[in-house]
């Protein structure tokens, strides 16, 4: 897996686990499927950030989520 694209569906899942946090605490339950998210979306970035040699900085970030679009949609 390309480390760009592991950083973006990293980044999606992380994002995601978001609303389900806040759903699952207004409704009196455990986050179970927000944990899992987190864990997923941590590890895809962190595999990411550990397979691209030199790293990812924050001004990375846009154009790594722009070349996955890109690649995907062409």
């Amino acid at each position: 897996m390309q480390p760009d694209l592991a950083l973006v569906v990293g980044g999606v899942c992380l994002a995601l686990a978001i609303p389900s946090v806040i759903a699952a605490f207004t409704d009196s339950r455990p986050p179970r499927a927000a944990a899992i998210l987190f864990v997923i979306g941590g590890g895809f970035v962190a595999y990411a950030v550990n397979t691209k040699p030199g790293g990812y900085t924050f001004e990375d970030v846009p154009d790594a989520v722009v070349r996955v679009v890109a690649q995907y949609t062409r």
